[in-house]
């Protein structure tokens, strides 16, 4: 599809590590407005980004590149830097404690993605209750890293 009017430059970040899948638009750093979708990530990033394009020229991709459902992360990665690639559009990424207040993430069973200074570990004795990622209001565009790939350094859960 075509696109004929496009309102103006602006940032979009996807948060998809967790259900539901969350896609902010941003205007000079400011949300302007959000997706949000129970679908899966296959389908809702294609549907999202649809309209995006429609209606939107993007200056840069951000997207949470972990820890949190590792098919969801990949499907991210692949639609959005496919989509970087394709438009010349840089993609950046922080991790999905950023959007969280770097409280706990589920991973499975009784387990957790924690967040220490130095690292990210699974644990199953957590002080703090699990918050869901929200899209921030503001964006500070320092805070997230070109280093975009997905985060991987985390051991098979489950052992």
């Amino acid at each position: 599809m075509r696109r004929v009017w496009l309102e103006r430059m602006l940032s979009v970040v996807v948060l998809a590590v967790t259900a539901p899948i969350l896609v902010g638009v941003y205007e000079k750093s400011t949300l302007v407005h959000s997706y949000v979708s129970n679908k899966k990530t296959t389908e809702s990033l294609p549907e999202i980004f649809e309209n995006i394009l429609q209606r939107y020229t993007i200056d840069q991709l951000i997207y949470a590149n972990g820890p949190g459902s590792f098919m969801a992360i990949k499907v991210s990665y692949i639609f959005l830097k496919t989509l970087s690639i394709a438009q010349c559009i840089p993609l950046k990424a922080a991790d999905a404690f950023y959007f969280n207040q770097n409280s706990p993430i589920k991973a499975i069973g009784k387990l957790f993605f924690v967040k220490t200074t130095s690292k990210i570990e699974l644990s199953s004795s957590v002080d703090q209750k699990s918050r869901a990622l929200e899209l921030p209001k503001k964006l500070n565009i320092d805070d997230f890293t070109d280093e975009s790939l997905p985060y991987y350094g985390i051991d098979a859960v489950g052992r």
